[in-house]
């Protein structure tokens, strides 16, 4: 089976699913490109456990873990199937490279996962699964879960990281035009970086990147994008996908880890 990418999408606030954006026509763009996958991991900020935990249920529930939003939202469905046999797989690849994990029959798909899945394959045949994070991530740590996530790309599981490049929810004033100065300068920092694979200064984001911690006062948001990084292999080239800013300081930028 041919080599699946890997990938990192901003998912931005749940209304992303109602209002796709430049940021969900890309995706869906992307989805058409995609080779033939037999499953997607998803590793998304909206699922926090004390372990390492991987869905296993054969028909994964789809979460609306958010409120205040417009009805439509929560009427939304993505029913995809899941694969319980793949996540006892990835329980085992993580085991080998000395990382424990758990299955977890009950979980359902948070919108962290289903939101942006839901344009990049709308038709709902190809299984979705969720790795949580542990509490105890950092930055070196969510690198080395990518790295172990790596052999799951040759056997067709595209691993996405979802989270949001920019993500200071305090700063939200709701609809803005333009975008907040220090988005601009974080975004151009983090995607110089990316794209020469300056991975000592990623994990080092905090005291080296431009306005860091206005862009993510903490940092579940921006972990995902280390997961997907450590899921490339070294020559994998990097597409960026320029999803625009919503609300002025929601950057929707993705990456492509060697779309083939």
């Amino acid at each position: 089976m041919k080599t699946v990418p890997a990938l990192f999408v901003s998912h931005g606030a749940p209304t992303f699913a109602l209002e796709p954006g430049v940021a969900g026509a890309a995706l869906t763009a992307l989805g058409r490109r995609l080779p033939a996958l037999q499953a997607v991991l998803v590793v998304s900020p909206h699922w926090i456990t004390p372990g390492l935990r991987v869905t296993a249920s054969a028909h994964p529930a789809t979460m609306h873990d958010f409120g205040g939003f417009p009805k439509a939202l929560y009427e939304l469905q993505y029913p995809v199937p899941g694969d319980p046999v793949l996540a006892a797989d990835v329980v085992r690849l993580l085991a080998g490279a000395g990382l424990d994990a758990t299955l977890d029959g009950q979980r359902g798909l948070d919108h962290g996962a289903w939101v942006p899945m839901r344009h990049l394959l709308p038709d709902a045949v190809t299984p979705v699964l969720q790795l949580s994070m542990t509490e105890s991530l950092d930055a070196s740590g969510a690198l080395r879960l990518g790295r172990a996530l790596r052999p799951l790309r040759e056997r067709g599981v595209l691993v996405v990281g979802s989270g949001s490049l920019t993500h200071n929810l305090g700063e939200f004033r709701g609809p803005a035009n333009g975008e907040a100065a220090y988005v601009t300068d974080f975004v151009r920092w983090i995607r110089q970086a990316v794209t020469t694979r300056d991975l000592d200064a990623l994990v080092d984001y905090r005291q080296r990147a431009p306005h860091a911690e206005r862009a993510h006062p903490t940092e579940e948001h921006f972990l995902p994008l280390l997961v997907a990084l450590g899921a490339a292999f070294d020559s994998d080239a990097v597409e960026v996908i320029d999803g625009g800013t919503v609300y002025g300081m929601l950057s929707m930028e993705s990456y492509v880890f060697e779309l083939t």
